[in-house]
């Protein structure tokens, strides 16, 4: 079947390479049906089943055993561990391979540090719109006068070196994804090889060389970009050195003094100030007739366009339970009654909740980095107070429910009547079917007339509802009676007497 890194590479070739669809077919063996349908779809997954997917032993552990390794080579020689022993020791750290495995990685490895050039680097350089670098890095930061630490996303276009940062809560995949989309937003326009280091959120196994198993998801990303991933050699930060001095001047220039910012949104726009600021007011490190901005100017007709945004949330399924509520990432969010009994699907963006049921949304709302929040919609509980109106009292979703004015006002009357609660579910239920809008005009109406009562309410949303009287309708010229009738019962009379 069809699998996502094919798709790309199909992408790639015909839309950034310019290739025909032959020499797609030849380079890549596939059908001619297969290239176009990628191309003519335009989507970055097709389903499959996958049949066969290796995940080496040791491909989770190299970084354990990189560790173990180089530890091992820095003590004296009769200090040194055998190769036995330190496989012993990987098992007890959890490790289920076998010594076979271990001492093949380990002789590879050896050899490998021994044709290793130390402290000696390759100066490198690269065309416009080739590659872009990108990574994390925390910083603290004063936030809502609560001391915190932030992820910080940096985006660096290696031939311009124009920089893009912007701080999170997390490090998640949907931060990456929001990440992307702001830089490349910014940038108009992407490059053909996006440059990362092992990170779990675009990497899930990594392999003996420059093999990855790149994220499903990630990969769809980088497909709809037109980007191709490249991961570096762990622990080589050389390999995207630009962006790792960025790192350190952005954390110099931008976050020192120590930043005081109410929100994220407030402190996430100073921050593209000052990138913009910078790159217009620093030369560019090798073109140093010329500010870092101009390049980039100069950089971006050679950009991969534009694809537009990407869709990035990342899924998880859940169920709902018969308080309406649905978990994610220790917080609970509401959702519409309807949904009860059934899954959903949570959508997790940068921002935001999206919970969907059978393809429909159930339920949207701000996303919260917090802890044990419940984040209500009392609109979601509206046709459950039919049955329990009781609850409009002490109902958690409508402590502090804003309503509009008009509304408000009735409610507030209706709170001295017997009867008022269900007074005001009848009102609260008729903005299902009539909308907000017409329900609160019926509410300003009524209180213009100095009545509340639910049934008045109801009253005027059924005579706006009712259809306006039909039109008259005019007689052609053409139609119009010459003679006007006359009305002369006789003429039944004649009848009778001609039978």
């Amino acid at each position: 079947m069809l699998v996502v890194e094919t798709i790309a590479k199909i992408r790639r070739a015909f839309f950034v390479q310019g290739k025909a669809i032959k020499a797609i077919c030849r380079d890549l063996g596939v059908s001619r049906k297969v290239v176009r349908k990628v191309i003519r779809s335009g989507s970055t997954e097709f389903r499959y089943e996958r049949e066969h997917q290796p995940f080496p032993k040791i491909g989770r552990w190299r970084d354990t055993l990189d560790q173990l390794l180089l530890a091992n080579e820095e003590k004296p020689s009769r200090e040194r561990l055998t190769l036995i022993r330190i496989f012993e020791e990987l098992r007890a750290r959890g490790y289920d391979g076998g010594y076979d495995a271990v001492r093949r990685y380990a002789g590879r490895w050896s050899k490998h540090r021994g044709h290793a050039t130390a402290a000696a680097y390759v100066p490198l350089s690269f065309a416009p719109g080739e590659a872009y670098q990108f990574d994390w890095s925390h910083e603290v930061v004063l936030l809502g006068g609560v001391t915190v630490t932030v992820r910080v996303a940096h985006v660096r276009l290696c031939h311009s070196r124009m920089l893009f940062v912007r701080a999170y809560p997390r490090e998640t995949q949907e931060m990456v994804f929001d990440a992307h989309e702001r830089a490349f937003t910014l940038f108009k326009g992407t490059c053909g090889r996006g440059i990362y280091d092992n990170m779990k959120t675009a990497v899930e196994t990594v392999f003996v060389g420059r093999d990855r198993l790149y994220n499903r998801r990630f990969l769809q990303m980088c497909s709809h970009y037109l980007v191709d991933p490249v991961a570096c050699t762990p622990a080589s930060g050389w390999e995207k050195g630009q962006v790792e001095n960025q790192v350190g001047l952005v954390r110099e220039r931008f976050f020192t003094p120590r930043l005081r910012f109410k929100t994220y949104d407030e402190m996430n726009a100073w921050l593209l100030d000052k990138c913009i600021a910078y790159a217009k007011s620093h030369r560019h490190p090798e073109l140093t007739d010329r500010t870092i901005w101009e390049v980039f100017e100069e950089e971006r007709p050679k950009l991969v366009p534009y694809a537009g945004r990407f869709d990035g949330f990342h899924a998880v399924p859940a169920s709902v339970s018969k308080t309406c509520l649905v978990r994610f990432d220790n917080n609970k969010y509401s959702v519409a009654a309807s949904a009860v009994g059934w899954p959903v699907e949570v959508h997790a963006y940068a921002d935001r909740i999206v919970i969907r049921q059978d393809g429909r949304i159930v339920g949207e709302h701000p996303r919260s980095f917090g802890r044990g929040e419940t984040i209500y919609d009392p609109w979601h509980y509206v046709p459950v107070l039919a049955r329990k109106p009781g609850a409009l009292r002490n109902g958690a979703p409508f402590k502090d429910w804003v309503l509009p004015a008009a509304m408000e006002r009735v409610r507030r009357r209706l709170a001295g009547v017997d009867d008022g609660n269900r007074q005001m579910v009848d009102i609260l239920t008729a903005v299902l079917t009539d909308g907000l809008p017409a329900v609160e005009a019926a509410c300003a109406e009524a209180i213009a007339q100095n009545v509340h009562s639910a049934d008045v309410v109801l009253n005027i949303l059924a005579r706006h509802r009712d259809p306006a009287p039909p039109a008259t309708i005019l007689t052609p010229a053409a139609l119009t009676l010459r003679h006007a009738p006359v009305a002369d019962c006789a003429r039944y009379d004649n009848l009778r007497r001609m039978i």
